[in-house]
Parts: C-alpha cells; sequence; structure tokens
C-alpha cells in the first residue's frame, strides 16, 4: 500500500458547507496525510457547522469567505501567510447558481442568474488561484484542484446554467495551468459522479439522475467520497507532479459511454 505523507505541507480547502460536502471529504484525507488545512466558511449561518467540523482536524485555521468579495479573497491569503508562510494546495469546491434559474429552461436562463452562476461557480477559481499564487511560489510550487461535474461537457437535464459555468471553470483549469505552470504551480480539476452533496439537492430530478448513473456507469454504482478524496490527494502529492490543465473523472467509467 502506498502512503502518502504531506506533513510540512498546507493547504486550503474552499467549500465545506457540512459533513456531506465533497469538500469536507477531501479537507479530512489531506489531514490524515500530515497537511495542515486553512477551512473557510461562507457566512455566519454556515460558521457553526464548519467549526464544528474543523473541531476535529489539528490545529486548522478557520476563516471567513465569501468569494464573490475581493476583499474577503485578500483577507484570506493574508491571514494564511502570516499563520502558514507557504501555502502548498488549494482545493476549490465551491458552485451556485439560483434555484429558479436550474428549474428552467436554459434558454430562459436571466441575465443574473448567468452573472451569479459564473461568478461563485468558475470566477471564483481565477480570484483564489491569483491570490494563492505568490504563498505557492514562496513554497516552490504547488497544486490547486477544482471540482466540476460531466454536465460541462454534455448536455444534463435540470443542470441549465450550471453546466455553463462549469464549463467555463474547466477552460479557466487550461489556462490557468498555462499561466501558473512557469511558477511549478499545478491546476487541474476532478470531474466527479453524482453525490448527495447540499448543492446537488438543489438540482431538479438529483435522485432520478443518481439512480441512472448507478445503472449505467461501467462500474455499475456511484463513487464514495473516499475515492474522490483519494484523487484530490494524489494531484496534491509529488505523485501528482508530472499532471496539469487536466479534468480527471471519478464517475465510475460514465462519461465514456455513448449510448
Amino acid at each position: 500500500m502506498i502512503t502518502i505523507d504531506l506533513s510540512g505541507r498546507t493547504g486550503l480547502v474552499v467549500g465545506v458547507a457540512d459533513k456531506h460536502s465533497i469538500a469536507w471529504g477531501i479537507a479530512q484525507t489531506l489531514s490524515a496525510a500530515g497537511m495542515r488545512l486553512a477551512i473557510t466558511y461562507q457566512n455566519e449561518r454556515l460558521e457553526r457547522n464548519v467549526r464544528e467540523l474543523a473541531a476535529s482536524l489539528p490545529d486548522p485555521l478557520l476563516l471567513p469567505l465569501d468569494v464573490t468579495d475581493d476583499a474577503q479573497v485578500e483577507a484570506v491569503y493574508e491571514a494564511i501567510g502570516a499563520q502558514f508562510g507557504r501555502l502548498d494546495c488549494l482545493i476549490h469546491a465551491v458552485a451556485f447558481a439560483p434555484r429558479e434559474d436550474l428549474m428552467r429552461d436554459y434558454v430562459d436562463t436571466s441575465r443574473d442568474g448567468f452573472k451569479i452562476a459564473h461568478d461563485v461557480s468558475a470566477y471564483s477559481l481565477v480570484a483564489l488561484a491569483r491570490g494563492a499564487r505568490p504563498l505557492m511560489k514562496a513554497s516552490g510550487g504547488g497544486s490547486v484542484v477544482a471540482m466540476t461535474y460531466y454536465g460541462a461537457e454534455k448536455v444534463v437535464a435540470g443542470y441549465n446554467v450550471m453546466g455553463v459555468a462549469k464549463a467555463a471553470l474547466e477552460a479557466s483549469v487550461r489556462y490557468l495551468a498555462n499561466d501558473l505552470g512557469p511558477d511549478n504551480i499545478r491546476v487541474n480539476a476532478i470531474s466527479a459522479g453524482p453525490m448527495k452533496t447540499l448543492a446537488a439537492r438543489g438540482i431538479p430530478g438529483f435522485m432520478s439522475m443518481l439512480k441512472h448513473h448507478e445503472d449505467k456507469a461501467p462500474l455499475r454504482r456511484r463513487v464514495d467520497m473516499e475515492e474522490l478524496a483519494g484523487t484530490a490527494l494524489f494531484l496534491c502529492s509529488p505523485l501528482g507532479s508530472g499532471i496539469t490543465g487536466e479534468v480527471i473523472h471519478v464517475d465510475g467509467g460514465y462519461n465514456i459511454l455513448g449510448l
């Protein structure tokens, strides 16, 4: 069995909402490998949940972060610089679109809904990667990992404007990989199979989507949190040092299917 030791390294995990969050699953795995983490919470409503979860980690740094607020992004990195002095890993697991825009046909997406979905789900990766760059350079390089979904590549019923925002996110992964590569900073995305998260529950018909995935994926099952988090761990470790600009599917093979 290969053991990955990330002792002495630091990471920032953005997107923890509750114990079912993909971000939380990744945070637990990175911490178990020895990485010291900064964990953000979106607002006061979620702060209690995140604090209770983070209490199980050794010496975490908890910080408020609304990814649409540049001042808060800057404040997060100032705090990490003061506490850690470096940054080795950034996990971006943030996405949002107004529910009313997910409920309607994509052609009827509102202008404001389109802006919100892209600001939170795609531009936030750009803002966070830009802020992470100096701290990762101080570490001799780093790894940025974003979470995406197959709806960025193909039409998935009910995903609508979120699929378009995720497509922008995946394009951003490639452009950021090119920009940050000279600093030895790698940027990749994990395209996860459907998971029962807080965000997923807002997608119309999600339970049917989950059942279809289990029935049709080559592995005939859904993937679990350990598998997603293990992929993130690999990408944040020296084992993934030659990989950048990629979208890695962790979906039981569902993406390879035609009919």
